[in-house]
């Protein structure tokens, strides 16, 4: 097995002024940490794409990235990949807008980026390419003879062929997404939807070794949910509170807290999660003056219209619910549109009594994953999770609810904060046992293995030459 090359839209370099990282990039590090390697992709920065890479090496590690121009970055990042692909993707057709030019930024990008890395590449590198950025980087990799073994995982939903048969050039991402050897996906619905949206446009051929074979080219596909470090998330928790937080849990000794963190995203149902809150006011009056809903959601993408409609909604509906069941000394749901520290946030987990998860639409939602793992197990609070998260096919043992259903979840808060001790300590342990399982490390693990256990294409191209030259009997 040679080096590691991971590829990604971002990468995370390292910095001794910040904190470690989380989410991605600690499972990418412990990935290429065991084989050595290069993480390869954008700066972040808008600038000259003509510049050489900037490369910093930290032991046996490599981190390797360029800038993009402001055309770029608008087309291929702003107007495709998060107003076309990301809507579609999580089931927002109607926010889809798709442009011909900006379809045409998005694949001159992966051309860019594929002439960038392919001198880097050596013979027997393998390749573990992540997210909706990068579809087609795989198939601009062929064509520029790289054969090496190349993997490729989505960490948002994957649409049935209703939703993805509509984007213009659907047909032609999956026909380029067939040459990765390896298509990860965080749940088996993704992978079946993918397999479907296939099937809808060509002849689909599985095999007996669980591979398949679509417009000629041959893959393999696999779940893996994406998990967390549990032990360095309670760590993060526990310990003294910083002064300002320390103070605010004392005022709010007597009030249960229902807490919420999430990107300003529509597809984190963030609308219809307000509602269901004052559905809980409404139909359980006996929680007025008790209880206090947090919503932290820092703005991302602000530049997007639909990103600033829905922080206007929220606005407005935070408002109205505090001037409708408001009292002297008690607001029922404060709402932060703010950046708040990762650890500052593992300590506020472990002092919310309910966690409150519920998008309309997600590929695994990790911070449902980490708050179960802040909290104390001896007094741990209730998860409330969407059935649409990918977190809960794992974690069964949370109230799983129907976003879209007020009532539904206006019940499970309901349920959650009065639950007694013993079911909160038992349905804890049971998803602190899947989470501990499926961690950060196994995740990146078993992709790893069974991307290593793939015939690369340069075996193969071998083997049909030899072939194609071996003298036919008369």
């Amino acid at each position: 097995m040679g080096r590691l090359i991971v590829v990604s839209n971002r990468i995370a370099p390292p910095d001794d002024k910040k904190a470690s990282a989380g989410g991605l990039a600690v499972g990418v590090l412990g990935a290429l940490k065991s084989t050595g390697g290069l993480w390869f992709g954008w700066s972040g920065d808008i600038g000259q794409d003509d510049k050489p890479l900037k490369k910093v090496t930290r032991g046996n590690i490599t981190w390797a990235s360029f800038n993009l121009n402001e055309q770029d970055y608008d087309e291929y990042y702003s107007q495709f990949s998060n107003a076309v692909l990301w809507p579609a993707f999580h089931y927002r057709l109607d926010l889809v807008k798709f442009k011909r030019e900006a379809w045409d930024g998005y694949m001159r990008v992966n051309r860019l980026l594929a002439d960038k890395l392919t001198p880097l590449v050596k013979q027997d590198d393998m390749l573990w390419v992540h997210d909706y950025h990068l579809l087609p980087f795989a198939s601009e990799l062929r064509k520029r003879e790289i054969n090496n073994r190349i993997g490729f995982f989505l960490h948002i939903p994957f649409p049935t062929p209703e939703i993805f048969n509509a984007l213009p050039p659907g047909e032609e991402l999956l026909e380029q997404l067939c040459d990765y050897d390896l298509l990860g996906f965080q749940t088996d619905n993704d992978r079946l939807a993918f397999l479907d949206c296939v099937a809808s446009k060509t002849r689909l051929i599985a095999h007996d070794d669980g591979a398949h074979t679509a417009w000629g080219k041959r893959f393999h596909t696999e779940v893996y949910p994406i998990g967390i470090e549990p032990d360095d998330i309670a760590e993060q928790a526990s310990g003294p509170l910083p002064p300002k937080l320390a103070q605010l849990k004392n005022e709010l000794k007597h009030v249960k807290n229902i807490f919420s963190v999430e990107r300003l995203d529509y597809s984190k149902g963030l609308p219809e999660r307000f509602q269901a809150y004052e559905t809980l006011l409404e139909k359980f009056p006996e929680h007025h003056g008790k209880i206090r809903y947090t919503q932290i959601a820092p703005t991302s993408r602000g530049e997007v219209q639909a990103y600033q409609d829905i922080r206007h909604q929220l606005e407005t509906e935070a408002g109205r619910i505090n001037g409708r069941y408001g009292q002297l000394g008690w607001t029922p749901l404060f709402y932060l549109n703010q950046h708040f520290e990762r650890k500052i946030l593992m300590k506020v987990f472990r002092y919310a009594d309910v966690g409150l998860v519920t998008p309309l639409r997600d590929g695994m939602n990790l911070v449902a994953k980490e708050y179960v793992a802040a909290q104390d197990p001896k007094d741990p609070g209730v998860l409330v999770l969407s059935q649409f998260a990918g977190a809960a096919n794992e974690l069964t043992s949370a109230l799983i609810v129907n976003p879209y259903d007020r009532d539904d979840v206006a019940n499970a808060l309901h349920r959650a904060l009065k639950m007694p001790l013993t079911e909160r300590i038992s349905r804890h342990a049971e998803m602190m046992k899947v989470i501990r399982e499926n961690d950060i490390d196994r995740w990146q693990a078993r992709f790893i293995q069974d991307l290593n256990d793939i015939t690369p294409h340069s075996v193969e191209s071998n083997l049909q030459k030899k072939v194609a030259t071996f003298p036919k009997l008369a």
